[in-house]
């Protein structure tokens, strides 16, 4: 059942509710049996749960939540699991057990239960991943968000370079000769609550609804719940959120309101717009260390073998990296860095050169209206025979239609003074402009010091040790 992916291991995850007829501790001792069955089995390892007994300790977690929060845990998930497969040959039952282990552990990021179920009944080795659906420390659930396969997938991919596994050459191809989708979901978050909100909104008026009532419905099938509050407030609470998102503007923004809706429900206006949700940049690829140097400088030997893992995590994130941007050669890498430095510099050369027009624009609109404040107090100035009675009066006002007059003359240099509304305009599209150039710099930034610190990393791997290039990439 390959999916693609990066590295040999692919990956699945799934989640579990008690099924019909049975309680919840029933139907996990029906599915852990399986991944315990001692047919299959051949290696088991678990973090903060025996695997014999792993039902009734999630479960205890699960009523101790309950105790503490007053929170149900019926609602949602039991528990998740995940499938982790290997080529034929690539690994051992025991290897794949320990990169199930560190998948799991760096997945739930310690605080879920887990164990791993290591099967060797069959051709490829594979592990079954179960964890609780509730954190051990009883702090929070387990939500399973838009995108979290492809976000399994990728932290599988890099655990099992990390660990020197073969690397697959068509990453994004499936067996059959569909491709497949692989997101880039490392650093990004997945959609909050109001987002989800926002969507299914959008997706339940693209579907006509009659009023307002089959807008609800609609929004039920979905597997929002609706929720009716004082005065009328009408909030939705999606599939394992804790806390109900309510419809209106000042929560979800411009149109999301219920008279915004009523009104594209009856034609009376298009769909409202979804707004775009701030995203974090992935996370970056640092510089390799170079131990020897280190060392030499005092550090003891626990340091060397933390540089030792950190180094292989960042040549295992510039493998990575190779891969997705199938980069099948030095001369490819090296194209690709100087294409990314040479795009950053250029995005800065035109966000400087439109933030000084815009500071000029700016700086002329202000001298303008000073001129125009004081312009009749230098006609009184002038009239009075330049009076130094009438200068004591008004030097305040003289002194700014002087500084006003001298800023038109530099900026414009002989040139005609635009209308004060064109000016307005001109720093309107010169301030979208700088915002559109400033969010491109930044993603052409993050990058280029991506590409530059995986070259660096590459050329530290080949060998190579041009002193002024690996300055001028560090640097």
């Amino acid at each position: 059942m390959p999916e693609g992916g990066i590295s040999t291991a692919t990956t699945y995850i799934r989640p579990y509710k008690t099924a019909a007829g049975k309680s919840a501790i029933q139907t996990m001792e029906d599915r852990f049996n399986y991944g315990l069955n001692p047919e299959k089995l051949g290696v088991v390892s678990s973090y903060l749960c025996d695997p014999n007994t792993a039902p009734a300790e999630f479960l205890l977690v699960k009523s101790q939540y309950l105790a503490e929060t007053g929170r149900a845990v019926s609602r949602g998930a039991l528990f998740f699991q995940i499938r982790q497969a290997f080529l034929p040959g690539e690994v051992t039952a025991e290897e794949a057990n320990r990169i199930g282990y560190e998948t799991a552990m760096r997945w739930t990021k310690g605080k879920y239960q887990f164990f791993v179920c290591t099967h060797t009944d069959k051709a490829h080795i594979h592990n079954h991943i179960y964890f609780n659906a509730t954190a051990f420390d009883r702090s929070r659930k387990f939500h399973n968000f838009i995108g979290s396969s492809f976000a399994l997938r990728r932290l599988s991919d890099r655990v099992c370079i990390e660990h020197e596994l073969s690397v697959i050459q068509n990453p994004c191809q499936h067996s059959k000769g569909r491709f497949l989708h692989y997101g880039q979901w490392i650093g990004e978050k997945p959609p909050s609550a109001k987002q989800r909100v926002r969507l299914a909104i959008l997706a339940a008026l693209e579907k006509k609804p009659t009023d307002f009532a089959d807008f609800l419905r609609l929004m039920e099938e979905s597997g929002f719940a609706v929720k009716q509050g004082r005065g009328g407030v009408i909030s939705f609470l999606a599939p394992g959120q804790e806390k109900p998102t309510r419809l209106r503007a000042s929560t979800l923004g411009a149109g999301f309101d219920p008279e915004d809706i009523k009104a594209v429900i009856a034609g009376e206006r298009p769909l409202p717009e979804l707004p775009e949700e701030p995203t974090v940049p992935p996370r970056r690829v640092n510089l390799i260390i170079d131990i020897q140097e280190r060392m030499a400088q005092g550090k003891g030997p626990a340091y060397e073998r933390w540089a030792k893992v950190y180094n292989l995590k960042q040549m295992a994130a510039a493998l990575q990296y190779l891969q997705e941007h199938h980069l099948t050669d030095y001369a490819a890498l090296t194209a690709r860095t100087e294409a990314a430095v040479d795009h950053f510099h250029k995005l800065s050369d035109e966000l400087r050169t439109t933030e000084e027009a815009l500071s000029k624009t700016s700086e002329l609109m202000a001298a303008t209206v000073d001129y125009a404040k004081t312009r009749p107090v230098f006609d009184g100035y002038k009239a009075a025979r330049y009076s130094k009675k009438y200068l004591a009066q008004h030097e305040v006002e003289l002194a700014t239609y002087r500084a006003a007059k001298d800023t038109m003359n530099t900026i414009l240099n002989g040139a005609k003074l635009p209308k004060i509304e064109a000016l307005k305009k001109s720093r309107r599209e010169l301030a979208g402009q700088k915002k559109e150039l400033y969010a491109e710099y930044r993603d052409a930034q993050r990058q280029m010091r991506e590409a530059v610190a995986i070259k660096a990393n590459i050329d530290h791997l080949l060998g190579i040790t041009d002193e002024r290039e690996n300055k001028a990439q560090e640097r």
